[in-house]
């Protein structure tokens, strides 16, 4: 018993390239964009810390350690 062959229609060749994207693919990085925005914005009640910051004690350590 012969398989029966699928025939595939074509479109007609066209210049522009169609993108089908599902919803999320543009929802998810709209809202990521959106809350990353609103943090820079408003940062809220983040204060800065008392204390030397960490960035600086490393250096710090950093040429402590080195000879002079």
């Amino acid at each position: 018993m012969p398989a029966r062959t699928h025939i595939r229609t074509h479109r007609p060749a066209t210049d522009t390239v169609e993108v089908r994207l599902p919803w999320w693919a543009v929802a998810l990085p709209a809202v990521a964009f959106a809350a990353l925005l609103l943090l820079i914005v408003e940062p809220g009640t983040a204060h800065a810390a008392e204390a030397e910051p960490a960035v600086g004690r490393l250096l710090g350590h950093i040429l402590g350690l080195l000879p002079a």
